[in-house]
């Protein structure tokens, strides 16, 4: 049996350049984070319901939890439920590679005409892997042909003419567009009853939330004080980015990058062993903090051999300068001259 996991989720090995420890005394692991610091760096994965927008989703939990700024990470249509990412306040930063994250869903589609099981497998198969699709007439991109990439296709149940699969995707892919062209080849034409998105990025569909959920949570920490639930329905940021390869650091280099600084290899403690060169990846410190998401300049075998260059251009800042003390200016012309 084939494996049902998006890329990201296959097993990475973590390489170790250098030992350093953390000190207590700066940051905090995610988990220690006040109420307050976990809604402003906070996520959720939201079981949105069938029938409103992901847009007025979004601004109905932006009034549950009294904020200014949220925003999604891949918009579901209206008559589509399941996972839908939603970053809160500082953690909007990371929509961005929220958007781009592999897709996993659920979808009832009904054949026009009789097909054997084996022929339908056998189109599943040819689905499976590497596809070109051009976006319907309704959706928000130009319609040009490009292609997406169909990671698993598989049959989870049969009725006559009605079939319900899995299917695991690139981000960008049209299910309903999908479905059509499954019965182009089938010979008999199909199209969409129902799609529920059961996977985005990291997120699953048995561990998302409702929006009772969330104000629930809300209103017994505001009146009663009590942080367990809100603490379960709102997840630190660093679960947004559980898809990237990551880049572990010393707490001498976390200021820097929060200042803006790119990433020099003398900074790096570990890092994961996939990394190549243009991949987004997660910068890390060693108590498990998000402080940066930037572009990988170097690939993980390369910055494992080397002691100086920028292995990291940082693109997105989420850390507060501060937060760790400035250990960089004795250093920061050495630093900023490999740069």
């Amino acid at each position: 049996m084939k494996s049902d996991k998006l890329p990201f989720e296959r097993e990475k090995k973590l390489l170790v350049k250098s030992k350093d420890t953390t000190n207590k005394d700066y940051g905090k692991p995610p988990e220690a984070r006040s109420v307050e610091e976990h809604i402003r760096y906070g996520v959720i994965n939201l079981d949105k319901p069938r029938g409103p927008t992901s847009h007025e989703v979004v601004a109905w939990l932006k009034k549950i939890l009294e904020i200014k700024k949220a925003g999604h990470g891949g918009t579901l249509d209206p008559k589509v439920s399941g996972v839908l990412p939603v970053a809160l306040e500082e953690s909007t930063k990371i929509i961005q590679t929220l958007l781009v994250a592999g897709k996993e869903y659920v979808c009832t589609m009904k054949l026009h005409g009789d097909v054997s099981n084996k022929k339908l497998l056998r189109v599943f198969e040819l689905f499976t892997g590497e596809i070109y699709q051009r976006p319907p007439v309704k959706s928000a991109v130009k319609r040009q042909l490009r292609k997406r990439k169909i990671y698993y296709l598989r049959l989870i149940e049969r009725d006559n003419r009605y079939v319900l699969f899995k299917v695991g995707c690139e981000a960008g892919t049209y299910i309903r567009k999908l479905v059509n062209d499954i019965g182009e080849v089938l010979g008999v034409g199909a199209h969409m009853v129902e799609l529920r998105r059961t996977k985005s990025g990291a997120f699953r569909e048995e561990e998302s939330v409702t929006l009772h959920d969330v104000l629930d949570a809300y209103v017994f920490w505001k009146e009663n004080g009590i942080e367990k639930l809100i603490k379960k329905v709102i997840l630190p940021v660093e679960r947004g980015v559980e898809h990237l390869s990551k880049i572990y650091i010393r707490d001498s280099a976390v200021d820097a990058i929060c200042h803006g600084a790119d990433l020099a290899i003398p900074g790096i403690v570990k890092l994961h062993d996939d990394i190549k060169p243009k991949d987004v990846v997660a910068i890390m410190t060693l108590k498990g903090e998000l402080v940066a998401i930037g572009e990988a300049l170097m690939d993980s075998k390369t910055i494992m051999v080397e002691d100086k260059g920028i292995a990291v251009k940082t693109k997105r800042v989420i850390m507060k300068p501060g937060t760790y003390p400035r250990m960089w200016k004795k250093r920061e012309e050495k630093v900023l001259a490999e740069q």
